[in-house]
């Protein structure tokens, strides 16, 4: 299906049109639910996260905007931070000292748990290098499943810094990692 008819369909949902909705959901049911499905891992869970994501959709269709994004950029965002939303439900936060005790316990044999353990303070050495706001964003986008919004929405900054925030950060870490 070309993107001006997704944008039609979409455009038309907006004034409640059920039919457009019924064609949408044939048209990219498919895509939506693989988003899902990859967040997830969970076919179950993936379907609700997705049912949730059409729900989103049916509400918020007035609220696409044809120059911002691309129409299945739009949908696969919602369909992705609807999957995100229903991974933090089933997962409790937890501490960073519960990230380092997994990492470190996960190797099958000492040897591989000791050089996990040895990697994993490398990277916490790398991380305590970044300012402290910029590591706190790594480590919820990375860590927690956090999302870009929500992270700028949390440090009060706009988006796209949040984005440069996270690209400069990895860039930092992978170069620290690599001395």
């Amino acid at each position: 299906m070309e993107l001006s008819e997704i944008e039609r369909l979409i455009s038309q949902i907006s004034m409640g049109d059920r039919e457009a909705f019924s064609r949408l959901y044939d048209a990219t049911s498919g895509k939506l639910f693989s988003v899902c499905l990859r967040v997830l891992k969970q076919r179950d869970v993936a379907e609700d996260a997705m049912q949730d994501a059409y729900v989103k959709i049916w509400k918020n269709a007035g609220r696409y905007n044809v120059t911002s994004y691309s129409p299945m950029s739009w949908l696969i965002a919602i369909a992705r931070n609807s999957a995100i939303d229903r991974l933090r439900k089933q997962k409790p936060t937890q501490d960073i000292d519960d990230y380092i005790h997994h990492f470190a316990a996960t190797g099958p044999t000492p040897e591989q748990s000791a050089v996990a353990s040895s990697e994993v303070k490398r990277i916490m050495g790398c991380l305590d290098e970044l300012e402290t706001d910029r590591r706190d964003a790594i480590k919820g986008a990375y860590l927690d499943g956090e999302t870009y919004k929500d992270l700028s929405a949390r440090f009060n900054i706009p988006l796209n810094t949040m984005r440069t925030w996270l690209r400069r950060g990895l860039a930092n870490l992978r170069e620290c990692m690599s001395r």
